[in-house]
């Protein structure tokens, strides 16, 4: 399985793809420099896979390149940011 993140502005979400398949999506808000990180959901047939953990690893990959900011409303983001501290740089206070 090939695991793509791509932003899908237009929807306001990033997904995980497995060719035209999406497997999952973090659902966000743009305000200013600001990405708002809604909710979190995966395919229940890809649970406990690391669809979840792909997903936002690839969304605040880009987040960085863009050079935002991420506020992490989801319980989901904002855990697994709390496991993985090198992207704690990203998190700012809520607008």
């Amino acid at each position: 399985m090939e695991r793509i993140v791509t932003d899908v502005p237009e929807a306001g979400r990033y997904e995980a793809r497995d060719g035209d398949r999406v497997l999952g999506s973090a659902a966000y808000q743009r305000q200013g420099d600001r990405v708002v990180f809604t909710h979190t959901e995966v395919h229940p047939d890809t649970e406990g896979s690391g669809v979840g953990g792909t997903l936002v690893r690839g969304a605040l990959d880009d987040v960085r390149a863009r050079g935002l900011r991420a506020v992490p409303r989801c319980s989901f983001v904002r855990g697994w940011i709390e496991r993985h501290p090198d992207y704690a740089d990203l998190v700012d206070s809520p607008a």
